[in-house]
């Protein structure tokens, strides 16, 4: 069971997806604070799932495969689910976009960097805007349910952390496809330098029998 708990972390973070939409469409303000209390759990186990399989050494190629879909699952659903609410529309569907973007871009990264097994460390940049992004995406389900800090509403917190982790996505998109790009430059001259190399070592295969045959010809007259 301890062995097999970072992973049912990480599975029940996806099983709660499902859940926390149909909470939204729940009335207000129950509706609002039900889902954020999945939100939370689901964020507790995005922590935990990782920090137990690191420390009891359980680490797996399923949860290296899983944690990363189920994070991104995750927002890509309650952005989503937001956006068909109006609870976040007009400009700040910019942000939304912007997040939605990075985080299929970094998706296509990875599953080209796994095959030539790189890995790109997570930096503390990343760090931070996963931080600000999932605590904009709480005080966006909460919404109108929630009390006023100061002179923003909970809502209004929602959106500018919501764009404050657009601003950091973009930092973080370019650290991911710099260094994409880097290693498909890389493994694409690679390949050209092992095609010119094959050409030739056919080349030469081709003029030594050449010459063997020549040799064979004047030996037989």
């Amino acid at each position: 069971m301890r062995r097999r708990l970072p992973n049912i972390l990480t599975l029940s973070r996806i099983v709660a997806i499902p859940v926390l939409i149909l909470l939204l469409y729940v009335p207000q303000p129950l509706g609002n604070w039900l889902a954020f209390s999945v939100y939370t759990y689901a964020c507790i186990t995005d922590f935990f799932d990782g920090y137990l399989a690191r420390a009891w050494e359980q680490q797996s190629a399923m949860g290296r495969f899983l944690d990363p879909i189920a994070d991104k699952l995750l927002v890509a659903s309650v952005l989503l689910v937001l956006v068909g609410l109006d609870r976040i529309s007009g400009y700040t569907v910019l942000p939304a976009a912007v997040i939605l973007c990075r985080e299929i871009l970094v998706s296509g990264l990875r599953e080209f960097l796994a095959e030539v097994q790189v890995r790109v460390p997570v930096t503390i940049l990343a760090k931070w805007k996963t931080t600000i992004q999932m605590l904009a995406l709480g005080f966006l389900l909460v919404g109108a349910a929630g009390p006023d800090f100061g002179p923003l509403s909970t809502a209004e917190v929602g959106i500018y952390g919501l764009w404050g982790a657009a601003v950091l996505t973009l930092g973080t998109g370019y650290d991911y496809l710099r260094a994409g790009l880097k290693h498909i430059q890389e493994t694409d001259a690679a390949a050209r330098s092992a095609r010119v190399s094959n050409i030739k070592d056919a080349a030469n295969t081709e003029a030594n029998g050449n010459d063997s045959d020549s040799d064979s010809t004047r030996d037989a007259s």
